[in-house]
Parts: C-alpha cells; structure tokens; sequence
C-alpha cells in the first residue's frame, strides 16, 4: 500500500520518494484476494487493467466438515460490474502494477535501501537510510508515511507499541505450481480426512499456484513444522483426497500466526502510519492488504490537501479517527473468524464443531460458518440537518451508466471531490469547487443553466436506487470514494453545497 499512496500522493502533484528495502518486488505467498473496493482504488493510479488482465476472479466459496459441504456462498454480484467481489492475485503483481504507477507519475523509488532511524521534527522529518553498501544517508522529508509492515522500524524507532491480541494457532502457507480446471472460489475443510484434527484453506492463483493454508497442532515444533518432509505429505494427501492428480511441485512454505493489533494514534508529528505498520489483522477474511489500500485511499488526499495548503493540517486528525475505527471493525471480524478457524481452546473448538455437525443438515446454521468476507467499512458521522443522511460515511455505490467513455458510475471518483446532482432541473451549485456530475435518466435535449457539468446517463436508475435519490438530490463524495453529505431537496430548491468539505470526520 506504500507505493499505492506514493501513486497517489505522486498524481496530485506532491513530489514523493519511496524508500524500499528490497531490490525487487516482494517474492512467496503474502496477500492474494483483492477486494472490489481495493480494485476501484488501483483504478484511480491506473493500475486496474494490468491486474485485472491476470488476477482470477471470484464471487463464492465452499465449506467442508471432513469430506461434506457445509456452506456454499455467493457474495453480491452482476455481470454488469466494474470488478468482481474478490480478484485473486498474487502481491507481487499489485506492487509491480503501483510501481510502475508511481514511476510513470514521475515518483522515485531508492530500492535495496533501508530506514535505519529517524527524528521527527515540528517542520519535517529527518530520515537516515543505509543502501546495500552500508553507505548512510540523511534525507530531509516534510512527512513520512510509514508503510514498513508488522516488523516497522519506524514504529520500533518512535517507541510506539501496537495493543490487543495475539493468537496461539498457527498456519503453515504453501504455494505450489499445478494445473487445474476447478473453479476460482474459496476452499475451505475443517477436519478433513487427509489432514484430521486441522483446518485447511485453498486459493488458485494466477500462474497455475495454489495457494494452501493449513493450521498445526499446537505442540508441533515450528521448525519441524516448516520442513518440507513434514509439508509435502501433507499436501499430497490434500489433493488425493480432492481429486487434483496432476503433477505439481513446491514453490514456497513459511508460518503464519494470527494477530489483532493496533496503534492508538496512526499520527505522530509529521509522521503518518498505514497499512500493517498501524494495524494487524488476521488473514480470514482477507482484510489485511485491503484494509491497508484503504489506508492509503483516505489518507493520500488528506494529506495532499494540508500540503498544498487548501486544508488544515487538522484536517489529518480525521485519518486516524477514520481509519483506526476501521481497524477496529476489521480486528473484530477477524477475531470472530480466527476463533472459529482455529479455536483458542477446548471450549471453542466444542462449539465450533457442534456448529459443523449442525449444519450438515440445518441451513439455518450454515451463516454460524460464513468467513465474513472483507467489506468497506462506513465511517462514524453525523446526518444532514435537511436530509436523510443516507449513505453518508460510506462509500458511494457503484452503477452502470451511459456516457461517451465511462461505463460505471465509480469511474468518477479518486481524484477530487465529485458533486452528484440527479435530473436537471435547477439546483444553485455555486461556490463549490468540486467537479459536478449530473446523473440523468435519458440524454438532455437542453442545458439547463447551472454550472458547466457533465452528464451521465442512469437509463436503468441503478444509481437512483442505489443512492436513494430523487430530482433534486445531490451527494458529495470524497476523493477517497466515501459520501460526505447529501441534500434531498426538491428540483426547484437550492442545495447549495461548500467547496472542500471535510465530513464525515
């Protein structure tokens, strides 16, 4: 998510350096499901269609309980969608795809080079780097947004600690390289045969990968764990059992252990957190890249705006209430998910299998197993005095419409804020300087006086439905895709909206 919001920061004109450890881009099995919302962020630094040209898509998943289907899911979906639910695709992938975003913008990137301290100042950041050949370097940095994942040197050198809770069970990840026809949905076997008293979980990735996640015992060694004579029979008897026979081979194993964690405060002075240098969650669910391309999302415009001063840097105070209330979202879906995944005890683990056993034959327990997919979360906030609030802390829906090079209302968003006025008939906008769409069910023969717009086409009134909308209704939304406020007022009203407003804070 760094080099996403250096893209970002990079395309509003804030010059950006990237400071990165490795020489290349990251290797092995890290995150691989993309959520829809991480796709229209991507999308706004143009690096949609690269990803999108080799992720796999996905819409649903199967649970087991040993060797019988327990859940079947489907997440909301059309085929009238701009991306699908979930796209899986490989980390590697995302961070080529937002590097060369960020280059083409103009950004650099000091690769094989590492933050070994730093002081932070009232004007800036002071920031000491050393390269591969232990050369040390000061650079001088207005502010520092810190995206040095779970191991953060930023955060060990400020003396800040993340609070909440760490689990016992642990995961072994293995990639391996196998052809298959099974359809692209998440896989999920809680006591299987071919592995009894574990859980297991299964992703096909691009390239022909699978990815496999399996817990072990609690007194296995971890060492021992990790070896690839205790991993491989394992896998084998897996894919016996399901019958995927072709050859394959091992590509990557490590361990993987699941932690709920947070920073009180993601800012510190002129430096700003995000991603698993603020915040770890675990990995059911997927919600850890894509809480962090959230991060990204809400905090790269902010700090644009204080930097270019048309903001305060008040203003900044909002992206930790914002995001850390998310990350608290996400830790507790998580939580649920981990507890249910890998029971912390002998109680949970009884219950966890009551449920399994229930919900062979009982539909009305099979939502007791749903993993809670990751979602957008909605942001605390106040509703407008004069309207119904609706949708405001949330990002805004998407849509299908008409117009000479955009297919999906979505399209619009990312770069400033976006005035969405619905019909055309006479609405004062003046004094805005947000960009002002106006979203109509059928061409405009006239213009019809207000400020120079675009308009759109909602000929099925996807969008009027979505955003519960009426002649006259007209939504702010954020650069960061998120509604700030709403006026539901009739056509012939005045729904005056204020340049470069700020909530929901």
């Amino acid at each position: 998510m760094g080099l996403v919001a250096a893209a970002l920061l990079q395309r509003r004109g804030i010059r950006t350096l990237v400071v990165e450890a490795d020489a290349g881009y990251c290797t092995g099995s890290r995150a691989i499901c993309l959520s829809r919302r991480s796709m229209e962020i991507l999308g706004w630094i143009g690096a949609d269609a690269a990803i999108g040209a080799i992720g796999l898509p996905w819409v649903g998943g199967r649970s087991y309980f040993r060797d019988r289907e327990v859940l079947h899911f489907t997440m909301p979906s059309d085929a009238g969608e701009r991306f699908a639910p979930m796209v899986n695709v490989q980390q590697y992938h995302v961070e080529e795809a937002a590097a060369k975003a960020f280059e083409g913008a103009g950004g650099t990137i000091l690769r094989s080079t590492r933050v070994v301290d730093l002081r932070n100042h009232a004007d800036g950041v002071d920031v000491d780097v050393e390269d591969e050949a232990g050369r040390r370097t000061t650079l001088r940095a207005g502010w520092l947004v810190a995206c040095d994942g779970g191991r953060s040197t930023v955060r060990e050198r400020l003396g800040l600690r993340m609070h909440g809770t760490q689990y016992e069970g642990r995961y072994v990840i293995v990639d391996i390289e196998q052809e298959s026809a099974r359809e692209v949905e998440r896989l999920a076997w809680f006591d299987p045969p071919s592995n009894p008293g574990s859980t297991l979980l299964m992703h096909r990735q691009p390239g022909n990968v699978w990815r496999i996640d399996y817990q072990i015992a609690d007194d296995e060694d971890a060492v021992e764990a990790v070896k690839p004579e205790n991993v491989l029979p394992r896998v084998r008897s897996h894919l016996e059992m399901i019958g995927e026979t072709a050859p394959w081979k091992p590509l990557w194993i490590s361990l993987y252990d699941a932690k709920c964690l947070t920073l009180d405060d993601y800012r510190h002075g002129r430096v700003l957190f995000a991603g698993d240098a603020a915040h770890l969650v675990p990995i059911f669910g997927v919600r850890g890249l894509n809480s962090g391309l959230d991060d990204a999302g809400n905090l790269a415009w902010k700090l644009a705006a204080v930097i270019d001063g048309s903001q305060p840097g008040a203003l900044l105070d909002s992206y930790t209430a914002e995001r850390r209330h998310a990350a608290r979202e996400n830790i507790a879906y998580g939580a649920k998910s981990t507890e249910f995944m890998a029971p912390p005890h002998f109680g949970f683990r009884l219950m966890r299998d009551a449920a399994l056993r229930l919900a062979l034959d009982e539909p009305a327990v099979r939502s007791l197993i749903n993993p809670r997919q990751s979602t957008p979360i909605a942001y605390p906030c106040r509703p407008d005095d004069d309207g119904t609030g609706a949708l405001v802390g949330r990002p805004a829906p998407e849509a299908r419409i008409a117009h000479p090079s955009l297919t999906h209302l979505s399209q619009c968003f990312g770069d400033g804020y976006v005035a969405l006025v619905f019909g055309d008939g006479p609405v004062d906008l003046q004094g805005t300087d947000a960009r002002v769409v106006r979203v109509v069910p059928v061409a405009p023969l006239t213009a019809s006086g207000a400020p120079s717009t675009e308009r759109v086409i909602d000929a099925a009134g996807e969008a009027r439905a979505r955003y519960l909308a009426a002649d006259g209704t007209v939504v702010l939304v954020r650069p960061d895709g998120y509604v700030a406020r709403r006026r539901d007022h009739p056509p012939v009203a005045s729904a005056r909206i204020p340049g470069r407003q700020v909530a929901p804070a």
